[in-house]
C-alpha cells in the first residue's frame, strides 16, 4: 500500500481519503490512516453491504478517530437486484439516525447513489442534516439529476467514468456543475480513467487524468483547476491546508 501512496504523491496527489464500505473496513481504514499521515478515512456501511452484518459499534469506534473526516459511504442502489431495496432502506434509515444522534458532529457524508436520486433526495430533505454536508460520489446520473442534487446544496464528485466515450450524459452533467461544487476521485480499485482505462486496479495517482479532462471541459488551465478542486476538498472535508501548492 505504501508504494501506491508514494506513486500518488509523485503524480501530485499528496493526500487521499479511503472510503469505508462496512464496519470491518472502517477499522482497517482507521489503521491505514494512522500509519500514513497522507491518508484520511470515512466510516460507514455501503448499501450493497446491506445483507451483511451491520456492525454499528465498529462504525462508531472508527468515527471517533481524529483522522475520520466523513461518514459513509451510505445510500441506495437500484442498479442491482440485491440487496433488496427494502433492506437498503432500513440500513440507510439506521445510518442517518446514527449521524443525527451526533448533534455536534458536522462531518460531511459520502453518498452512494445509482439510479436512486429521486429516492434519496426526499429522505435527505426530511432529515435534520444540512444538504451542504452531502457529496454524491462517483456521479453517473443525468444532468437533470445533477440539477436536483445541486438544489439540495450538495457537492458532486466525478470519477474516470466522465472520461469515457459512452458517458455523454455524465459529461453533460459535468458541464453544468459549478466548479466550486465539484470534486474528483478514483473510486479505486474501479473505473480507471482514459487513457489508462485498461489498466487495473485503478490507483489514486490516476485521478489526475479525470481532473485534466474536466479542466479541458470547463475551459480552465489544468493546474489552476486542480488548485480549485483541492480547495473544494479541503473546505468540504475540513482538512488542514496542504503544504503542497
Amino acid at each position: 500500500m505504501a508504494d501506491v501512496i508514494d506513486d500518488a504523491a509523485l503524480a501530485g496527489v499528496h493526500r487521499m481519503i479511503t472510503v469505508s464500505t462496512d464496519g470491518d473496513d472502517a477499522l482497517a481504514a482507521r489503521e491505514l490512516a494512522n500509519i500514513d499521515d497522507r491518508v484520511f478515512f470515512s466510516s460507514g456501511i455501503h448499501p450493497l453491504h446491506a445483507d451483511g452484518e451491520w456492525k454499528w459499534d465498529y462504525v462508531r469506534a472508527a468515527a471517533q478517530d481524529a483522522r475520520c473526516v466523513a461518514w459513509g459511504e451510505l445510500g441506495l442502489d437500484r442498479h442491482y437486484d440485491e440487496p433488496l431495496f427494502d433492506r437498503q432502506m432500513k440500513l440507510l434509515e439506521e445510518h442517518l439516525a446514527l449521524i443525527e444522534e451526533a448533534k455536534d458532529d458536522e462531518r460531511p457524508i459520502i453518498v452512494h447513489c445509482r439510479r436512486a436520486v429521486d429516492d434519496l433526495l426526499p429522505i435527505f430533505e426530511s432529515s435534520t442534516i444540512d444538504g451542504a454536508r452531502f457529496v454524491f460520489h462517483c456521479f453517473t446520473e443525468t444532468p437533470e439529476d445533477a440539477r436536483k442534487i445541486l438544489d439540495l446544496g450538495a457537492m458532486i464528485s466525478f470519477t474516470g467514468v466522465v472520461t469515457y466515450k459512452n458517458a455523454s450524459e455524465v459529461v453533460a452533467a459535468a458541464e453544468l456543475v459549478p466548479i466550486d461544487r465539484m470534486m474528483v476521485e478514483t473510486d479505486a480499485p474501479y473505473l480507471s480513467p482514459e487513457p489508462v482505462r485498461k489498466i487495473r486496479p485503478n490507483e489514486p495517482k490516476n485521478v489526475m487524468y479525470t481532473a485534466e479532462f474536466l479542466a479541458n471541459l470547463k475551459g480552465e488551465e489544468t493546474r489552476e483547476f486542480e488548485k480549485r478542486l483541492d480547495a473544494n476538498a479541503e473546505r468540504f472535508f475540513h482538512l488542514p491546508p496542504s503544504l503542497h501548492r
